[in-house]
């Protein structure tokens, strides 16, 4: 049998647009292929099903839909999807109870907190029944809001940094000499002296000017070592792409038919654990200043191929920027992915207004 011509997509009527739209809705909620009667009986479209068999074709030529050899019905393919997204779908918005519970839940977080990151994870999964991700808002050059110093052994500590945007980091530190916890901890109080609201260039340049040999107090020789360690951990931090990827809801996207293999879902988020990748998702929706939609084969890897993201940059583009939002089956609900991933992303703006007052 010859195959129907390839037709261009251009603007849809109506009636073309609400049939795509209601198979669309139709195939998000079942997961099943649509039928023209299902179309007809659940949907009240006013028109014969055999009206609604040919638009289906009509839509099919133009790339909007396939139809499944095994079926009667026919599915969304990702240009379906993007036209949805674009055209049809209807404005969405949380109900302001729950934007107040959300609100709420996030002010019980302290600020600069990692619990931030993961709130809205959480919250986005919660929201979408989707699986939620958040990066933290990663500066170009890091600026510390505190330091401690653990003793692990007589000449070994554990270095926590304290990053102004909420992040930890901490490395095995080497001691010039013996040192108990309570020297530690007058070298953590000289150290947050110099270095609190600084970058690492702009604590080395204070740490050059230190005397050796106790010129300022006898920790002076602990307090150089230590200081060298934080700006090395400082350098390290600030030259990778991405610090940490949160997430949450993994469960919901195993639930979904389309993955019930367990080891695609892994290779989906090993895939987007990839620094590079991630990094590149980051800087463009960061440049785009806007919520960006990925789907299905507008994911450069392979194993992105089969999901769709919803991502929203938060933020000081000029300061740090960070990315929230959420990844699922390109069969995902658009309108409350958007409408949920843009409201969490306005309060993660407010957390880095906060910090930066």
């Amino acid at each position: 049998m010859a195959r129907r011509p390839r037709r261009t997509i251009g603007s849809l009527d109506v009636r073309a647009g609400s049939i795509l739209r209601a198979v669309i809705d139709e195939y998000v909620s079942s997961a099943t292929p649509v039928s023209s009667s299902s179309l007809v009986e659940h949907y009240g479209l006013g028109v014969s099903s055999a009206t609604v068999r040919n638009i289906l074709s009509d839509l099919e030529a133009m790339g909007l839909l396939s139809h499944p050899h095994t079926s009667a019905g026919r599915v969304p393919t990702d240009a379906g999807y993007r036209y949805y997204v674009q055209v049809l779908a209807e404005e969405w918005s949380l109900p302001p109870v729950e934007q107040r519970m959300i609100r709420h839940q996030f002010g019980q977080v302290e600020f600069s907190s990692e619990g931030w990151f993961r709130l809205a994870a959480s919250t986005l999964a919660a929201n979408t029944g989707t699986a939620g991700l958040a990066t933290n808002a990663k500066p170009q050059a890091a600026r510390v809001r505190r330091v401690d110093i653990v003793s692990v052994q007589d000449r070994m500590a554990l270095l926590l940094v304290v990053f102004r945007e909420g992040t930890m980091k901490q490395a095995l530190q080497n001691l010039p000499a013996m040192a108990d916890q309570d020297q530690l901890n007058r070298v953590a109080g000289l150290l947050n002296l110099l270095a609190v609201d600084r970058t690492a260039d702009e604590i080395e340049a204070a740490m050059s000017d230190l005397p050796l040999g106790g010129g300022i107090t006898d920790d002076t020789d602990l307090l150089v070592r230590v200081g060298a360690g934080l700006v090395r951990t400082m350098r390290e931090f600030d030259g990778s792409s991405i610090d940490d990827l949160f997430s949450d809801g993994l469960l919901n996207v195993m639930a979904a038919p389309e993955f019930d293999r367990s080891e695609k879902v892994r290779q989906i988020f090993a895939a987007l654990e990839n620094r590079a990748y991630l990094g590149s998702l980051v800087e463009s929706v960061a440049q785009a200043g806007t919520i960006q939609i990925f789907i299905g084969h507008e994911n450069s890897p392979l194993e992105m191929q089969d999901v769709s993201l919803v991502l929203a940059p938060y933020g000081l583009i000029d300061r740090a920027v960070g990315v929230v939002g959420v990844l699922g089956p390109t069969r995902m609900p658009y309108a409350q992915a958007i409408a949920s991933v843009e409201f969490v992303s306005s309060l993660m703006n407010e957390l880095v207004e906060h910090l930066y007052a």
